[in-house]
């Protein structure tokens, strides 16, 4: 088992891939251009939805992952 991250390992001193590619699960990632999977998504108020009620709602979506700390 992997041993888990700590605060050093989140917080890099500039945003370069040689500081967060060690924390990415590149060779699980969907192709790009495929469909996203299904996920869990929580609203601001605490209630929960999914990616696909969402796609379904929408005739466009756009999901954006980053930090924004």
């Amino acid at each position: 088992m992997a041993s888990p991250l700590s605060v050093e390992d989140y917080n890099y001193p500039i945003f370069h891939r040689r500081y967060f590619d060690k924390l990415m699960n590149w060779d699980i990632a969907p192709p790009v251009g495929s469909d996203a999977p299904d996920f869990p998504l929580w609203q601001l108020d605490g209630t929960e939805t999914s990616l696909s009620t969402l796609w379904k709602d929408q005739k466009f979506l756009i999901v954006e992952f980053g930090s924004f700390t």
